[in-house]
């Protein structure tokens, strides 16, 4: 993948934003936070634009609420558009998190056109990973703590038990 050099730093910046929520269930202060992304050597720049995404993600989800229904289970068929955009072990994985019933149909959606507006060449498995954890997050942060934490770690058979 050969994806534009600010959108992997922009990226990369909200898989530790991600990691922090999920170790510590909230965000150092905010001023310690971009210290800390400063001293790792990331741009301000880059530390603004992932939070103006963030921001984006939280202010305007696609879908009302996280809900929990019974339904005849369905598959979901990419587009070619979305198997240009998303790689095929990301597409795998968002069918994989569907299956097992961390996401919905409407979640589902969601993470797909959060992905094709993302102006990658192709969203990584990695980055479908930290869409889907910070989709989750936005819907309810502490519902979904132990399944993002599962699959962040590729620790599939502790979300079984």
């Amino acid at each position: 993948m050969t994806g534009n050099p600010l959108k992997e730093r922009v990226l990369a910046i909200v898989s530790i934003i991600a990691h922090y929520i999920m170790e510590d269930g909230q965000l150092p202060a905010n001023g310690d936070l971009v210290e800390e992304l400063l001293a790792i050597g990331f741009e301000s720049e880059e530390i603004d634009a992932a939070f103006h995404w963030m921001e984006n993600l939280s202010l305007h989800p696609n879908s009302d609420q996280l809900t929990q229904s019974l339904s005849i289970p369905s598959q979901r068929i990419f587009t070619s558009e979305e198997c240009q955009a998303i790689e095929r072990d990301a597409r795998g994985f968002l069918m994989r998190v569907r299956e097992m019933g961390i996401i919905d149909e409407n979640i589902l959606e969601e993470i797909i056109q959060k992905a094709l507006h993302t102006d990658e060449d192709e969203v990584s498995l990695k980055d479908i990973k930290t869409l889907t954890a910070l989709t989750l997050f936005s819907h309810s942060h502490h519902e979904w703590m132990r399944e993002v934490d599962c699959f962040m770690d590729d620790d599939w058979t502790r979300l079984y038990h």
